[in-house]
């Protein structure tokens, strides 16, 4: 049988292209692309000329089972998102899992993801995470919120500009004005830029400029809880 390759690709520079992930996609019978368009202007910078199929969250659960069958049949296939690692916020996790169940190789290749830089540069605890990605757009998301309230894990979203302040505005509500953040945009492009400070803070400035970007959110986790310690007095 084939070989389903997880492919990253840049987040912004063209340089974070590693040289596996180009030898890969040339050598690949299929290309899958979340945006032709997009993929498109990738892979002729690297003047890589294979067949470009269309596969993205809209279309994944028809066209997954066509893809599996190339695999099985020996094809190697390759499959990109617009930028990062696929599966990451992207569309990937379902036929990486109908690979799977068929019994077929599948490998990701090392490489971009946007939550990996801007965590490390926000100064916040790295060792221990937890990726939230994208909250609910509305239903779902005060519960998603709440439950995260007392996480002691470095936590990390994603988030449109649009968004961003009033995302940061709950976040205050739920963690307290006072909780350390970092606000990463634009990773590894020309206007890259992390503001840290207190979400009240960090309110204010993004008050006064607007965000403009692509954007993650590093929140710090809530600080252990103390332990009551009750003396027994014996009589």
């Amino acid at each position: 049988m084939g070989i389903l390759y997880v492919v990253p690709t840049p987040v912004g520079n063209m340089e974070d292209m590693t040289l596996r992930a180009i030898r890969i996609l040339k050598e690949a019978d299929l290309v899958l692309a979340e945006d032709t368009r997009t993929s498109g202007i990738l892979l002729k910078h690297f003047e890589i000329k294979n067949h470009l199929m269309s596969h993205h969250k809209f279309n994944e659960h028809g066209t997954s089972a066509g893809i599996v069958e190339r695999l099985k049949a020996g094809q190697t296939i390759a499959l990109i998102s617009d930028a990062g690692t696929p599966g990451i916020s992207d569309p990937g996790f379902y036929l990486v899992r109908e690979a799977v169940a068929a019994g077929i190789e599948v490998q990701t290749l090392p490489g971009a993801t946007a939550f990996v830089p801007a965590l490390v540069s926000s100064g916040l605890p790295d060792d221990r995470f937890c990726f939230e990605g994208f909250l609910p757009q509305k239903k779902g998301r005060q519960t998603r919120l709440e439950g995260l309230r007392d996480e002691q894990r470095t936590m990390i979203f994603y988030e449109s500009p649009y968004r961003l302040v009033k995302t940061l505005q709950q976040f205050s509500e739920v963690f307290g004005e006072d909780r350390q953040v970092s606000v990463c945009r634009e990773i590894s492009k020309v206007h890259e830029e992390s503001v840290r400070g207190t979400l009240a803070e960090v309110i204010a400035h993004f008050t006064e400029k607007e965000p403009k970007g692509e954007i993650v959110v590093v929140v710090a986790g809530a600080a252990p809880k103390k332990e009551n310690k009750t003396k027994n007095n014996k009589v």
